[in-house]
């Protein structure tokens, strides 16, 4: 006992030195990089209206878009890491700015968001503008299928 106290010294010292190894710890993990970079949009896709594009920008595209408005906390580890690899699988899952590579069909899309899968709880909470209501579920889901269905 007598040595661990010789070792940490009191209580204060060696909270002291607990929050001080966490600060550095802290400010070391910010130098590892995470991928937050917006590649050119490659295709644009031909919305039926600009309702249904403002939708589906509100939504999905900072997750499912080269378009992606990359907050203030996705620049401050471990945040950075968790939204750079929501949105890369995001991207990879389904992409607006590049729709003829992965295209999902409409079904597919009405069952995520009818579900409340999409956009997911965690994402609503920082974006009030992703929180859709029953009619604009509704109008998102017609625009998208009016849209990928005149696309084909």
């Amino acid at each position: 006992m007598n040595r661990l106290k010789a070792l940490f010294g009191t209580r204060k010292q060696t909270f002291g030195i607990i929050v001080a190894a966490l600060v550095v710890i802290f400010l070391v993990i910010q130098l590892i990089p995470a991928e937050t970079d917006n590649p050119p949009v490659e295709t644009e896709m031909n919305w039926d209206s600009d309702r249904t594009r403002e939708l589906v920008q509100d939504a999905c595209f900072d997750c499912h878009s080269n378009e992606t408005d990359w907050p203030w906390y996705s620049k401050i580890a471990p945040v950075k890491w968790l939204v750079s690899y929501d949105v890369q699988h995001g991207r990879d899952r389904m992409n607006f700015s590049d729709w003829l590579k992965k295209p999902m069909g409409p079904g597919q899309i009405e069952e995520v968001v009818n579900e409340g899968e999409m956009p997911p709880w965690i994402y609503r909470i920082m974006h009030p503008e992703a929180r859709l209501s029953d009619q604009e579920k509704e109008a998102l889901i017609e625009g998208l299928r009016v849209t990928i269905l005149q696309s084909d």
